[in-house]
């Protein structure tokens, strides 16, 4: 069973939550909290597959809290949910390696999201989808040549920022799983970036 905590400065909102996420027999609500500083002192003990948060709450922000919950485990699954699509908590989102980004009225979406996250995928709703796209055209056109990339590996980048794993990308670039696994290697060095979220995070800066 998936273990799920509720972080929202709401109780309505938290119940409302819950209750959509116990329907579902593949998931437990282990429990739920008020705030990022209640999160930050109970994360150690209860170790959920999955926080489901909100950004803007009282104290601590959502923003804030994932990044203290990475920083002390990096295999933290976040799926943030909220009212909000500004472009800065989408980036900040994306820049921290969080599991995905959702809009509150996108409850349909909650639970395969949450399904989506625990399998280690990426996930955004419609609008948020959208906001990257616009913030792709926003930015200025850049060739894969100038960042010194071969063909194949942009179209591994851009697999890699369409949320792929390196078994997926295999499967459609028709390579090994482990000669996918050296190309990214491979690019992460050619861009001087750390982990497969800023390549994400590059590439929606950088190409349309």
């Amino acid at each position: 069973m998936i273990s799920v905590c509720i972080v929202d400065d709401d109780p309505l909102v938290a119940e409302a939550l819950k209750t959509i996420i116990s329907a579902d027999k593949r998931f437990e609500v282990s429990s739920t909290e008020n705030s990022g500083e209640a999160l930050l002192v109970s994360y150690a003990r209860m170790k959920p597959d999955i926080i489901l948060m909100d950004i803007r709450m009282k104290g601590i922000s959502g923003i804030e809290t994932g990044k203290k919950i990475l920083s002390m485990d990096r295999s933290a699954g976040i799926l943030f949910l909220t009212t909000f699509s500004d472009d800065e908590y989408i980036i900040e989102a994306l820049k921290m390696g969080a599991g995905g980004y959702l809009l509150k009225q996108n409850y349909d979406s909650i639970v395969p999201s949450l399904l989506a996250v625990y399998a280690g995928q990426r996930v955004f709703g419609d609008a948020v989808a959208e906001k990257l796209s616009g913030m792709m055209l926003q930015d200025t056109k850049k060739s894969s040549q100038d960042f010194g990339l071969s063909d194949r590996e942009f179209l591994i980048l851009e697999k890699v920022a369409d949320g792929l794993s390196n078994r997926e990308i295999s499967e459609v670039v028709f390579l090994g799983e482990g000669t996918v696994r050296n190309y990214v290697s491979t690019i992460l060095d050619k861009l001087g970036l750390r982990d497969r979220t800023q390549l994400a995070v590059f590439y929606y800066r950088n190409f349309v």
